[in-house]
């Protein structure tokens, strides 16, 4: 006869089958239940969480320590801003923080006569914090990459008040083949720190989300930064041999391991 299940007690509750999940993801999974609502612990950890992602997209670029960290790269630092004053007009007026500010357009052509093989954007977008974190550790392992392949890199640019299509001005500007921007992605309550990365083949503005790619969810405990290096050094690579981008250029990475 087949053993009948030990009878509940509050102080020696049954094991969760779902709570070994929780190793594998940082979604919120197996919260378990007080009555018909979730336990207390998992309520103040929901509220801390969205706090986080709220501070994010107030959070602001830093660019002392940037340009402090960027300095070993030894390429050029370029500092502008969209036509959005503040954070206010940036999360009202999303298209002007499409927008380059005017007053950058001459710095950039300056630099721009030499035809570039690539130009990199670094901007706060909806997280200034995540590009704070991740955007030097990444260029230090993809800029490498590209150098030993023989591409020319055009001076970095930092960004404020920016979203994703100022790369393709910036871009155009600086008179690169390729403009690639590492962003701040819209937090998420598990990731308030997660950094974009969207390039565009022939960047000019007016160009919409089918002419970009991206890799996103570069942090550690997303996709790390030797295999974001590795999979845009190959995107970047195969977009300037093709002279396209956008979804005619797909990733075969994982077809090649």
């Amino acid at each position: 006869m087949d053993e009948l299940p030990a009878p509940y007690h509050p102080e020696n509750p049954a094991p969760d089958p779902w709570a070994t999940l929780k190793a594998y993801t940082a979604a919120r999974i197996a919260l378990g239940r007080t009555g018909t609502s979730v336990p207390l612990r998992e309520a103040l950890a929901f509220r801390l969480a969205h706090a986080h992602a709220r501070d994010a997209v107030y959070s602001a670029l830093v660019p002392d320590k940037l340009l402090a960290d960027l300095a070993p790269l030894q390429l050029p630092v370029l500092q502008v801003r969209s036509k959005a004053h503040d954070r206010q007009e940036y999360l009202q007026r999303p298209d002007l923080g499409r927008q380059l500010h005017e007053e950058a357009h001459a710095l950039l052509k300056e630099h721009g006569p030499q035809d570039f093989d690539v130009a990199f954007i670094l901007a706060d977008g909806l997280s200034a914090e995540a590009v704070n974190m991740h955007a030097v550790p990444l260029l230090q392992r993809l800029l490498p990459k590209l150098q030993q392949a023989g591409l020319r890199v055009a001076p970095l640019v930092l960004a404020t008040q920016a979203r994703v299509a100022i790369g393709d001005e910036i871009g155009e500007l600086l008179r690169a083949q390729l403009a690639l921007i590492l962003i701040g992605e819209r937090p998420g309550l598990s990731s308030p720190d997660s950094l974009g990365a969207y390039f565009t083949y022939g960047p000019r503005p007016g160009l919409t989300d089918e002419a970009r790619n991206c890799v996103s969810n570069i942090r550690p405990e997303g996709l790390n930064y030797d295999l974001a290096a590795d999979r845009l050094f190959f995107l970047i690579s195969e977009s300037l041999r093709r002279k396209l981008s956008g979804v005619q250029l797909k990733d075969d990475t994982l077809q090649l391991t």
